[in-house]
């Protein structure tokens, strides 16, 4: 299921478009980046491109700021094309993954580097008086006679986000800004992030190959794969209604078993599982009776106990994680999979163990049927 499919996924109704690509490719050679991408982006949101290495997300940042010309397709920005339109003059800044930042510079020298390419240029006190009040709006205010090289990551990454937001872009634009910090200090500057955005209210595009990342942050995100659009939603859309197989375990975790579908009449559908089994799932209606398929089931959807009824399993491997436990168990058909426990259903019934029969069950509309793609 390709870009094709998702091409009039517009920005969120009540919102100004600031920024489309329609029908956008870019091959380098013969290798084709991107394809067909086609994607309206609205004032004030936080969009993500999420997908792995090689996906084509970096590319697509890079066309709308400008550093690569697409081969086919327009890029629109406040409603003016601007394909021809060189880096320096959108209305667009860019914070890279490794900063960019200039080492021989103070923090506020490098904060009011763009400032002070300006033409005409700005008088000095004007350039000094919006550097301080930036300097501010990241917390780093009493930081602007800092070198680079005496600043720590995060501070560093604030420094560069300032340097962006200082020129007030319609669009700014993140090429994995968090990659090189580590993980509490990632956690700190997703929310500062967060926060930064809403105080401004500057369009964010984000490009990450970490799903919590792009989950926790963003309005919408939009899911890449070869250089195409497989999904475009909230965070919640693509948790809870995947459109494929590669989107349900590209964003969380999920079980798949793979299948035929032998019916799709009414709200659920029915898969003959392994050719044997059949488990019913709620379906998609592009779907065609015979065609492989597979069924979706998220860890947290699924439940253990004792008594009553379900499918009977044998416990693999137990992991304690604080508010949940994971099992991994066995089914002689289904193969191994994943339940994850709540802390309260913990409490209310023992802990099972490695070796323990169990009976495990969800509720038919917790499962899905997919594309097995």
């Amino acid at each position: 299921m390709g870009n094709g499919d998702y091409a009039q996924d517009a920005a969120p109704k009540g919102r100004k478009v600031v920024a489309e690509l329609r029908g956008v490719s870019k091959y380098f050679g013969e290798v084709c980046a991107v394809s067909d991408l086609s994607l309206s982006i609205s004032e004030g949101e936080f969009l993500s491109f999420l997908g792995p290495s090689g996906c084509g997300k970096t590319t697509a940042l890079r066309i709308l700021a400008g550093f690569e010309v697409p081969t086919e397709g327009v890029v629109i920005l406040d409603g003016d094309i601007v394909n021809s339109l060189e880096a320096h003059h959108r209305p667009v800044n860019m914070v890279f993954q490794q900063y960019a930042l200039f080492p021989h510079m103070t923090a506020a020298q490098n904060i009011g580097y763009g400032l002070r390419q300006r033409r005409p240029r700005l008088p000095r006190a004007e350039i000094a008086d919006k550097v301080y009040k930036t300097l501010d709006v990241v917390r780093l205010g009493g930081y602007e006679h800092r070198r680079i090289w005496e600043m720590s990551g995060g501070q560093q990454q604030r420094v560069a986000l300032a340097r962006a937001i200082i020129n007030e872009p319609k669009l700014l634009l993140l090429d994995e800004p968090m990659a090189a910090l580590d993980r509490k200090l990632r956690k700190e500057m997703q929310i500062e992030l967060q926060d930064l955005q809403r105080q401004l209210g500057i369009t964010f595009v984000l490009v990450t190959h970490d799903q919590e990342e792009a989950l926790s942050m963003s309005d919408r995100i939009c899911i890449m794969r070869e250089g195409c659009i497989m999904q475009i939603g909230s965070p919640q859309e693509l948790y809870d209604r995947p459109n494929s197989r590669y989107v349900a375990g590209f964003v969380g975790t999920s079980n798949f078993f793979d299948g035929i579908l032998t019916d799709n009449k009414g709200v659920l559908g029915t898969v003959r599982v392994n050719n044997e089994m059949p488990m019913q799932a709620s379906h998609g209606s592009d779907l065609a009776i015979g065609q492989d398929v597979c069924i979706s089931i998220r860890p947290e959807q699924m439940k253990l106990h004792r008594q009553g009824e379900g499918l009977w399993v044998k416990v693999l491997n137990r992991i304690f994680l604080g508010e949940h436990t994971e099992y991994l168990i066995n089914h002689e058909t289904l193969g191994d999979f994943l339940v994850l426990s709540p802390r309260q259903a913990e409490m209310a019934e023992s802990p099972f163990n490695p070796g323990d029969r169990a009976l495990v069950s969800w509720e038919p509309s917790a499962a899905l049927i997919l594309d097995n793609k």
